[in-house]
């Protein structure tokens, strides 16, 4: 297996588990009280601003062309209304049926690959992929923590059904544009800037925007700010440059192992053979992209 390969199912799994962190994060900010847009005006623009300055203390390039600008700011769109459909799905339905139904963005990334850039033999990989996750959030989906209620909202379903598509679409983006020429920590920073621009005059239209003052607010937004936002980001950009977006995408089921794990040390929640096998079945199917990769890079060779 290439350097380059190994590098990229790296950054795919250190997207995949940071970013299965952003529900807890969010969910705590919204439960204190904070609206949708000032959530995530903290997320994008603290996260934003956290990469532009370890750009610059590492001497990364931020200078791209004007037609860079034009791509940049479409994927921007794609990664806004990600993040936004999925925190309205959160206020909406219980945060593990918003999960599982997100989770289905790889399917949706590997159907688009083959029907319109003509990439063949990825079909099973996304539907067992998919099969996993649902196997493993149906096992960890217990009660719901921030509206204490069962039932499925209409609403919320829609917001993260959109979030399979805008999610798809900003993955496909990275690789099959001009974006995959534009270095990657300037492409995730402006991507992330214009996000928080989007939210910032969505808050103002809104209810306004509340300056955060305690030290319990901010652990929660450096948190969701960092590792489910920052770190997440520049890893996936690299991994889809690295990989292509299908096999990223894949690797997108680590997410659910990400909660397990919050929701049984924070939430106390127990740890069932259900759950176990869940684990099992994620674990199984990254080890089978990963080998089946392995052999098929000999083959070429």
């Amino acid at each position: 297996m290439r350097n380059t390969t190994i590098k990229g199912f790296l950054y795919a799994a250190l997207s995949s588990s940071t970013f299965g962190l952003a529900p807890f994060f969010s969910i705590s900010l919204l439960i204190a009280g904070f609206s949708s847009f000032e959530v995530l005006t903290y997320r994008w623009g603290i996260a934003s601003l956290i990469l532009a300055i370890a750009g610059i203390i590492l001497g990364e390039q931020f200078r791209i062309s004007r037609k860079d600008w034009q791509t940049v700011f479409i994927l921007s769109l794609f990664r806004a209304t990600t993040s936004f459909s999925l925190v309205i799905a959160y206020q909406n339905i219980a945060s593990g049926v918003a999960s599982t139904i997100h989770f289905m963005y790889p399917l949706a990334v590997a159907v688009t690959m083959m029907l319109f850039f003509k990439e063949k033999k990825v079909f099973l990989y996304p539907v067992c992929s998919v099969h996993f996750i649902d196997r493993c959030n149906t096992a960890i989906n217990g009660r719901d923590r921030f509206r204490r209620r069962r039932y499925y909202n209409r609403a919320g379903l829609v917001a993260a059904a959109i979030s399979i598509f805008s999610y798809g679409g900003y993955i496909i983006g990275v690789r099959k544009s001009r974006a995959v020429n534009i270095p990657s920590t300037a492409l995730t920073c402006y991507v992330m800037g214009f996000g928080t621009l989007f939210y910032i005059i969505g808050g103002c239209l809104t209810d306004g925007i509340r300056l955060a003052t305690d030290s319990h607010t901010w652990l929660n937004i450096l948190g969701l700010a960092i590792p489910a936002t920052a770190v997440s980001n520049i890893s996936l950009v690299k991994a889809i440059k690295h990989v292509g977006p299908t096999l990223t995408s894949i690797f997108g089921a680590l997410e659910p192992l990400t909660a397990i794990v919050i929701g049984c040390c924070v939430f106390k929640e127990s740890f069932t053979w259900s759950s176990t096998i869940g684990i099992a079945l994620i674990v199984t199917a990254v080890i089978i992209v990963i080998t089946r990769e392995n052999s098929m890079g000999k083959v070429r060779k």
